[in-house]
């Protein structure tokens, strides 16, 4: 196995062009521990963790473009108030060590249906910056993933960045599985109201064969809040509309039974998760005002 270890960013799209089935390697959280158990021989792992570039973020029109190789634990520490839907997300991902180490572009490359940080992403309406010495492109994170561990990459390009706006009202996030974090998701769900639009966002982790969002789930909330006058008023979530809310998560769903769960457990905890952080966003809009 061939070791690649660029130091600047115009190296590693060399190194990707020269070796396009090389993998990638940020924090090595996902890709080593395939290695480990043998389940993964890539002809070549591509190091990015010496390409300064990666590592830097910034706000840049209106929005905060997140280089690929900035660890959970910085968005935690530096993005926490910024982007709180994935910082929430970031305080579930493995130990210590773990959010030290693991990236948010890591975690996109592997393009798990259970990983972390998807949810909170597709709720943001993130774009993924991806490159290659052709040149550079943005895919909306809702067309990043095109299967199980299957992500829209072309064989030469490298993930960039990601680029977030900055929410203008409440972000949650939440997951359920044997406990807080070192720990798969069972099943995961982000939620973000942007209020200045009148619209909601959703996503969903490890329930379907990708990360997806509740569109239909998403539309009818946004709907019923606008036909209600809440948006402006700020006025109490009826809990009949937080239940419906949560039903029509659930049924934007497609889990499968697996050593973690049953299809039917995801389903039943994906509504339950999906009311509750309607109601916590809520609460949070409303005091807000």
């Amino acid at each position: 196995m061939d070791f690649l270890a660029p130091t600047t960013w115009a190296a590693a799209l060399a190194a990707k062009a020269e070796h396009p089935d090389a993998v990638a390697v940020a924090g090595g959280t996902d890709v080593m521990v395939e290695i480990n158990f043998d389940r993964r021989r890539p002809p070549a792992l591509l190091d990015l963790t010496r390409v300064p570039e990666l590592r830097e973020w910034a706000p840049e029109a209106g929005r905060i473009r997140l280089g690929a190789g900035v660890t959970y634990a910085r968005v935690i520490d530096e993005l926490g108030a910024t982007l709180p839907g994935l910082a929430m997300a970031a305080r579930t991902v493995g130990s210590p060590q773990i959010r030290n180490r693991g990236t948010v572009g890591g975690n996109l490359g592997a393009a798990s249906p259970a990983g972390d940080s998807h949810p909170a992403l597709l709720a943001a309406d993130a774009d993924v910056e991806v490159a290659s010495v052709r040149g550079t492109r943005r895919i909306p994170v809702a067309e990043f993933f095109t299967g199980v561990k299957r992500n829209a990459l072309a064989p030469d390009e490298l993930i960039a960045a990601v680029w977030i706006t900055p929410p203008a009202g409440p972000q949650q996030f939440c997951k359920i599985g044997t406990r807080n974090a070192m720990v798969i998701a069972v099943s995961a769900f982000g939620l973000a109201l942007h209020p200045a639009r009148r619209a909601v966002g959703t996503g969903i982790g490890s329930a379907a064969p990708t990360p997806r969002r509740a569109t239909a789930a998403a539309g009818f909330l946004a709907g019923e809040l606008e036909a209600a006058g809440l948006w402006e008023s700020r006025g109490e979530l009826p809990d009949a509309l937080a239940v419906e809310f949560g039903a029509r998560v659930r049924d934007a769903a497609a889990p499968i039974d697996d050593v973690r769960g049953t299809a039917a457990y995801r389903l039943h905890t994906l509504s339950v998760m999906a009311r509750r952080v309607a109601g916590w966003a809520w609460t949070e809009y409303r005091s807000a005002a």
